[in-house]
């Protein structure tokens, strides 16, 4: 009896201490949201006041760790003292074995409790989704490609040709290869796509919607360059026709209009009227009758071009 009174004594003792240790309290609501391979961990942030920034630590055990290393927890490398309330751990879950989580919050020197995820996860469980696929067509080839194929996990690519799905052919696109390439395919006829992703597990997604395309073939572009080289070729002699047509045909009045010249300003005229007066003759120009210095402007343009001609006989002389 003794005995017993020792130990409930104990852990009353213990947790009175645990409850001053982990003044604050610990994340709720923790799950795992795992998507195409992809495993985020989550929690709903701290509610408690903390005048800093909370911080969450997150670590992880497998089952390594569990069995052969007395039950080590290892810390996510890139979750630790983060203020989000999530964490990546797709690289740290890199097996297919099953590992228990916990996060727990800090709010300057307080830290929380772990909480524990409620049971382990396995990345086998993830959910698959139907795959974001792209169809190419190159001359008699068709290119299938994806985004964002999940880690470790395969594209199988179903092949048919459009009402002969009988004799389909399945292909594996494993998750390092970036395009599918089919080649030397029938030239005018019609293929059809779909695929879905595999896990090695056994694990499928659902399949995308078949997307059917028509092999045109290399031949097939080879007229799209002459073509387009005698399209323009017509349509630019049409053009000079149509100009040359318009000039020939015009009406006097409307190419008047058209090709109207305008005037020279004066200054542009030949017919200038250049007189250089000395000083004494300045002041009894200007008191001359303007009539008669009209007059005699004219006689010395018409001296001054008969000097001028009488210049040019003689040098020709």
């Amino acid at each position: 009896m003794a005995g017993i009174l020792r130990r409930i004594l104990t852990l009353l003792i213990l947790l009175d201490f645990t409850n001053d240790v982990w003044t604050l309290p610990a994340p709720s609501r923790v799950s795992m949201d795992s998507v195409n391979m992809r495993h985020v961990l989550r929690w709903l942030p701290l509610q408690a006041a903390c005048n800093t920034t909370v911080l969450y630590s997150v670590q992880y055990q497998g089952e390594f760790e569990l069995l052969m290393r007395n039950g080590i927890w290892l810390d996510a490398a890139e979750c630790q003292r983060i203020p989000l309330p999530r964490c990546d751990l797709t690289f740290d879950l890199g097996s297919d074995s099953s590992y228990s989580l916990q996060v727990r919050a800090q709010c300057g020197q307080q830290l929380s409790a772990w909480a524990e995820l409620s049971r382990p996860f396995n990345r086998r469980d993830t959910v698959l989704t139907a795959p974001e696929m792209k169809v190419v067509m190159v001359d008699d080839s068709l290119q299938v490609s994806f985004d964002n194929l999940p880690l470790t996990a395969a594209a199988s690519v179903t092949l048919w040709k459009k009402e002969h799905e009988q004799k389909a052919v399945v292909y594996q696109m494993p998750a390092e290869q970036e395009v599918l390439h089919f080649a030397a395919l029938q030239e005018g006829a019609v293929y059809c796509v779909q695929a879905q992703f595999v896990l090695h597990s056994g694990l499928r997604s659902s399949s995308t919607e078949p997307r059917c395309v028509s092999i045109t073939g290399p031949d097939a572009a080879a007229w799209k360059t002459p073509t387009t080289v005698t399209v323009t070729a017509v349509v630019m002699l049409g053009l000079l026709f149509a100009l040359f047509w318009s000039i020939v045909h015009c009406r006097p009045d409307s190419c008047q209009s058209y090709f109207h010249k305008e005037p020279l300003p004066q200054s542009l005229k030949e017919n200038w009227d250049i007189q250089i007066l000395m000083v004494g003759q300045e002041e009894e120009l200007t008191e001359a009758d303007p009539e008669l210095l009209s007059i005699s402007a004219e006689q010395r343009a018409s001296k001054t071009d008969a000097e001028f001609t009488a210049g040019l006989e003689k040098q020709n002389l």
